[in-house]
């Protein structure tokens, strides 16, 4: 007797297993966006999801769309827009009393989400339903030049002996005059954009009314500077026709836990504001033997969130960049988000895909409010080169480095294919010859990721190998790294979806040993 074979793709299907399907695929936070009714929203679970939808008639009916979009394949494994809202259909009379219930909670967008088109156009925002802002002319004509200035321990600026025995005055005069310096310096050399460090940890370069003033511009956290350093740079920039996009570093509290730090952290609470560190320390975890706030917390993400509002809102900011460090471990201290998976992680297949959906939020929630605020401020984030070899993912790359979505558990990849970056700055730091990373291979695969979409491809460059010597990187050092460079700057020059090159980082260029490839960049940019 033969078997009947049902031709209904629901058969055997409960909607259970859609729900968790739905979780395991979008989490929560995004599910409850996508289709708006409670269960998704303020009682997350899918015990709380399946007593709702057993119950509503129209829940009921709504199954097939339901399981469409709880089993579309991701968008990260094919060339296809991601979810976005399309044209309605139209509904048979039958339904017509359903359509007026799900109109009226909502879920009739999450039907509309299904109708993506398979079309080879480019990837929308998913999170920037707004009108389409003309990009500057420089980043349609012009090759963006940029250069990294690190303030985290004064790498780059400001001069230490600033703040070493000096009145307020010199302080502040010492401090001005060197950036300017270093501005005139890099206008000369051809440098058009500059990623300023304005939250190095968890204190501000910027008047904030919600993180304390940074120690590295008086050695004291909290202490006013007697002027505005990001107004200052801003100001500065923007004369001589530069662009500067504020570079945060979302998680980090300190770089350090040495007593000292958490004394100087905790006199904070006499101020206004206080530290993070005293405001909320049930937020902050040790890993990678410093203090960082842990990413499994809805409100570390809306913190973070408004921390990057307040300087998108009250400055004339070009851009917003994220650096890598998202999950930061190493294996001596790893993060000890145990409780924080325990409370948070339920309806995930593993922890780390729910650590990577907690970045994945971050993410999304940034790219909006940013766009929500002031739609001509970019957003783009500077991962680790390698998003996944291709040992662990087919669609990785040839590689054989340290991967973003592996070891920080952010997919980075994804980020692009969705729309919610104006442009990715991966950290490409190795020379051609370097099998493990080619730098070839990975600019050519981070050029192919973005082809489809409309993100825009910086690459990182690793300017502070040039002249280093090195028994694994031996080319940095061949007639003063000068080929090499010229090898990568080639690269990108000849690769259409390659739109500019950032360098790592700013002091480098007044170090002795990289002063033929400084040369070589002035006659190559400077003009």
């Amino acid at each position: 007797m033969t078997a009947h074979i049902s031709k209904d793709p629901l058969h055997g299907v409960t909607l259970e297993m859609m729900v968790n399907a739905l979780v395991a695929k979008y989490g929560w936070h995004e599910l409850g966006d996508r289709i708006k009714i409670n269960c998704f929203r303020k009682d997350p679970s899918v015990k709380s999801s399946l007593k709702f939808l057993r119950r509503t008639p129209w829940a009921r009916r709504l199954k097939p769309c339901i399981w469409t979009l709880s089993t579309m394949r991701d968008t990260q494994n094919r060339k296809r827009p991601p979810l976005i809202p399309g044209p309605t259909v139209g509904l048979s009379r039958a339904n017509t009393q359903m359509t007026r219930h799900v109109k009226r909670t909502g879920a009739l967008a999450a039907c509309a989400l299904l109708l993506v088109s398979c079309s080879s156009k480019p990837p929308k925002s998913l999170v920037t339903p707004l009108p389409t802002v003309s990009k500057p002319t420089q980043q349609a004509n012009v090759p963006m030049r940029g250069i990294w200035l690190a303030t985290v321990s004064r790498l780059d600026w400001p001069p230490v002996a600033s703040v070493n025995g000096r009145s307020a005055d010199q302080r502040i005069a010492m401090q001005k005059q060197a950036l300017i310096a270093k501005l005139d310096n890099l206008k000369h050399l051809g440098i058009n954009t500059v990623f300023f460090q304005v939250k190095p940890d968890s204190t501000a370069l910027w008047s904030s009314k919600i993180l304390p003033w940074s120690d590295t511009l008086t050695g004291n956290i909290g202490e006013y500077p007697g002027y505005d350093p990001l107004q200052f740079m801003l100001d500065e920039a923007h004369k001589r026709g530069m662009k500067v996009h504020a570079w945060f570093n979302p998680y980090r509290v300190s770089t350090n836990t040495k007593p000292s730090t958490i004394a100087a952290l905790n006199r904070t609470a006499y101020q206004t504001p206080s530290s993070v560190y005293v405001q909320h320390p049930e937020w902050v975890r040790i890993s990678g033997d410093r203090f960082v706030l842990d990413p499994g917390i809805p409100e570390v993400r809306d913190w973070i969130t408004k921390v990057v509002t307040e300087v998108v809102a009250n400055y004339p900011v070009d851009g917003v960049q994220f650096d890598d460090y998202f999950y930061a471990e190493s294996p001596g201290s790893a993060l000890n988000d145990s409780q924080t998976w325990r409370q948070y992680g339920q309806g995930f297949a593993s922890k780390a895909d729910w650590r990577r959906h907690n970045t994945q939020q971050l993410i999304v929630q940034v790219s909006r409010a940013i766009k929500q605020t002031k739609p001509d401020v970019e957003f783009g984030v500077s991962p680790a080169g390698v998003w996944r070899n291709r040992s662990f993912d087919p669609a990785g790359s040839d590689t054989r480095g340290a991967a973003a979505y592996d070891e920080s558990y952010a997919d980075t990849r994804q980020w692009v294919q969705q729309g919610l970056l104006d442009y990715i700055a991966p950290q490409i730091y190795w020379p051609f010859s370097r099998d493990a990373a080619r730098y070839d291979v990975l600019t050519r695969w981070w050029a192919d990721v973005v082809k489809p979409t409309h993100t825009r491809l910086y690459i990182g460059i690793a300017f502070y190998k040039v002249g280093e010597p090195s028994k694994n990187e031996p080319d940095w050092t061949v007639q003063g790294g000068v080929p090499e460079l010229k090898k990568q700057l080639d690269l990108n020059d000849s690769l259409p979806n390659v739109n500019g090159t950032i360098l790592f980082r700013e002091d480098y260029l007044n170090r002795p040993q990289t002063q033929q490839a400084v040369n070589y960049l002035k006659g190559r940019w400077g003009g």
